[in-house]
């Protein structure tokens, strides 16, 4: 028999998670890890290592084949275009004070697609995209073009076998023909929400009257559209943050069932506050404190909402091709399925790059709609984008669940190579995923009506997640 490399972490309560390079993980005792170091495994651990996958007779058996799949498939990409962020104005409504997007004001000139830029955006959608598309329209406040977004429509509807669309709004001011556009079946509305009337006020809106005028228009939005062709995500000042049971009523009394926390982007206008000493760690508490919150609501009430970050994370633990979140895959293929065409019609790899683009921070542009995709670019950035090779993850027993930020490493240490200790984007990614394991290893019902929810599975056992004594 031979043994898969195994990594290893403690989990809080003493006993010690191990994972495969695919994925795979049960828990032990530091005698297992002894005998696993020191070559001198018992039979009954070898024959639990065969039966749980992690471990082989020989590199043509079925179980080598089955580890083999399980590894490519954590590390396939996809190679074509199919979802696209498209910013047709940078221009907003709205004057947030963390904006991440440095927006432009509602009344300036040359912030929005020329027709040029436009038709060439088409034509890049129809030279570089797969049969089916999703875009995503950002900005500032997409709506303030309804005539490009009704033309990127069209086209796609047209070009494409299967399209969707995505707008992004903050729901200030909603036309008659922008109500219309929204209730196509096709078409879905993102806006944000950020808790209670007094706390999006504060955050975004400033004044009584536009502040009434969102949840107005939120409102409105629920009933015309239903609540599955809507979702909202709070933004939150870690300095200041909401109630986590006050956030989670906000949602749930529109029938909002999917919240995605959002910590204040280290991007834009939002640089002007610099971070405070020890945000990061004041971050994972509070997001590990929602999700306990949200546990308990859940089995009081019967609802099953979810924080959808940590969702996301418990998905991409226990299944494969839970990949569409740019910087949760390995390698983070940059460039290939996802790109960011901004207003000006430069590409991007991420939105955050363009907001570093747009501070004149650095220019992280891969190409533009006119001259293409630059190649050396993109493989320049690709490099950076797998953790394979990372000192501090080589030996992480997250690697083959989490990805890589080089982005969020230049915005923050002005570096892409920056130690994974003074990482955000690690030290959020190592807490989420301590939090899942937790989860998975207890036994009590609320934790597992909670995870049978998230999961959308019937149930979840009282010891669902493998253990050798």
């Amino acid at each position: 028999m031979k043994p898969l490399p195994l990594r290893f972490r403690q989990l809080p309560s003493g006993l010690l998670l191990f994972v495969d390079d695919a994925g795979g993980f049960f828990t032990s005792t530091p005698e297992f890890l002894e005998r696993y170091a020191l070559g001198t495994l018992k039979d009954s651990d070898c024959s639990f290592l065969l039966e749980d996958g992690h471990a082989y007779e020989k590199q043509d058996d079925a179980a080598y084949t089955a580890f083999a799949f399980r590894w490519a498939g954590r590390r396939s990409t996809r190679r074509t275009l199919d979802y696209a962020i498209l910013v047709p104005t940078l221009r907003c409504d709205l004057t947030c004070g963390y904006c991440q997007v440095s927006r432009a004001p509602a009344h300036a000139r040359q912030f929005d697609w020329s027709d040029d830029v436009c038709g060439r955006v088409l034509d890049h959608l129809d030279r570089h995209a797969a049969d089916q598309i999703k875009i995503e329209f950002q900005g500032g406040e997409p709506m303030l073009r309804l005539d490009l977004l009704e033309r990127v429509r069209t086209f796609c509807r047209q070009r494409f076998s299967l399209s969707q669309f995505v707008v992004c709004t903050n729901l200030q001011s909603v036309s008659p023909e922008a109500w219309d556009f929204l209730e196509a079946d096709d078409t879905f509305v993102s806006t944000s929400l950020d808790g209670d009337i007094a706390t999006h006020r504060r955050q975004r809106t400033k004044s009584a009257e536009a502040t009434s005028m969102f949840f107005s228009n939120l409102d409105e939005a629920l009933r015309r559209l239903g609540v599955g062709k809507v979702s909202a995500l709070p933004t939150i000042d870690i300095d200041n943050p909401p109630d986590p049971a006050s956030l989670i009523e906000a949602f749930e009394a529109r029938g909002l069932t999917s919240i995605s926390l959002r910590p204040t982007n280290h991007q834009g206008f939002a640089r002007r506050k610099p971070a405070a000493p020890g945000s990061s760690r004041r971050w994972n508490a509070y997001h590990s404190d929602f999700v306990e919150t949200l546990i308990r609501r859940n089995f009081a009430s019967g609802r099953r909402t979810e924080e959808y970050y940590l969702s996301h994370c418990l998905r991409r633990v226990l299944r494969l091709g839970a990949d569409r979140d740019v910087d949760l895959r390995n390698p983070s293929a940059f460039g290939m399925d996802y790109v960011v065409i901004d207003h000006d019609g430069l590409i991007y790899p991420t939105d955050e790059a363009r907001m570093l683009a747009r501070i004149g921070m650095i220019d992280l542009s891969i190409g533009s709609v006119v001259e293409g995709l630059d190649a050396e670019k993109v493989a320049t950035l690709n490099a950076a984008a797998l953790n394979d090779f990372e000192p501090d993850c080589v030996h992480c027993a997250f690697q083959p669940f989490c990805g890589s930020d080089p982005i969020d490493n230049i915005s923050r240490c002005g570096r892409i190579d920056a130690p994974k200790a003074d990482e955000w984007f690690c030290r959020r990614q190592t807490s989420v995923f301590d939090k899942v394991f937790e989860l998975l290893y207890r036994s009590d019902e609320a934790t597992r009506f909670s995870l049978a929810a998230w999961l959308d599975v019937p149930d979840w056992p009282a010891y669902g997640a493998a253990v050798h004594a």
